[in-house]
C-alpha cells in the first residue's frame, strides 16, 4: 500500500493480483454495502500512478464544489480516470468485472484500520505498485483512449492518458 497526498487529502492505493472474489466485490459495490467504501479499478488499464492521481485531484475538486457526477466519491474516481463522459461505460470499462483478477484498490482519507479492512475484503495477493507499468495492457489502453502511435512518439502512455483526463470537460 502507498499513500499519496493530494491538496490536503490522501489517496491510499493497494495493488492486488490473483484476485478470486471480484464477482462478490462487484456485487457489494453495486448494492452499496461495501464497507469501507473503496474504488476498485481494473489495473490492466493503469500503466502508471500519475494519471490516477490526476483523476483523484479532479475528483476532489468536484467534491469541493458539490458537483460530483456519480453517486459516490470513489465511483467518481473511476469515472474521472476513464476520460469518457459516459458514466456507465466508464464504470464498466475501468472498474472491475466478475472475472477481474488484477485490481487496484483506492480509498480517499483511509485510516490504517480501513486499509486493513480493504485488504481483508480482497482474496488476492498484494504486490508493489511499481508493477503497474510492466503488467499494463498497453494495446487495450491505446484503443480505449484512442492514443495513436505518433502521439506515443512524443509522449508516454501515462502522459497521454493524463492529458485526456485533464481536458475531458473542456472538449
Amino acid at each position: 500500500m502507498k499513500v499519496f497526498n493530494i491538496n490536503g487529502a490522501t489517496l491510499s492505493l493497494a495493488l492486488y493480483t490473483d484476485v478470486t472474489n471480484s464477482k462478490e466485490l462487484l456485487e457489494s459495490m453495486q448494492a452499496g454495502t461495501l464497507e469501507p467504501e473503496v474504488a476498485f479499478l481494473n489495473a490492466l488499464l493503469i500503466p502508471d500512478v500519475f494519471p490516477l492521481l490526476a483523476a483523484a485531484h479532479k475528483t476532489l475538486v468536484a467534491k469541493s464544489r458539490d458537483s460530483l457526477t456519480t453517486r459516490t466519491l470513489h465511483s467518481e474516481l473511476v469515472y474521472n480516470y476513464s476520460g469518457s463522459k459516459h458514466i456507465s461505460e466508464s464504470l464498466k470499462r475501468y472498474g472491475i468485472s466478475d472475472n477481474t483478477t488484477y485490481i487496484l484498490a483506492a480509498r480517499f482519507d483511509a485510516t490504517p484500520d480501513e486499509m486493513k479492512a480493504i485488504d481483508k475484503l480482497i482474496n488476492g495477493k498484494e504486490i508493489d505498485l511499481e508493477e503497474l507499468e510492466g503488467r499494463a495492457n498497453k494495446s487495450q489502453i491505446q484503443k480505449n483512449y484512442k492514443i495513436s502511435a505518433p502521439e506515443l512518439g512524443v509522449s508516454s502512455l501515462a502522459d497521454a492518458i493524463t492529458c485526456r483526463i485533464a481536458s475531458r470537460d473542456a472538449l
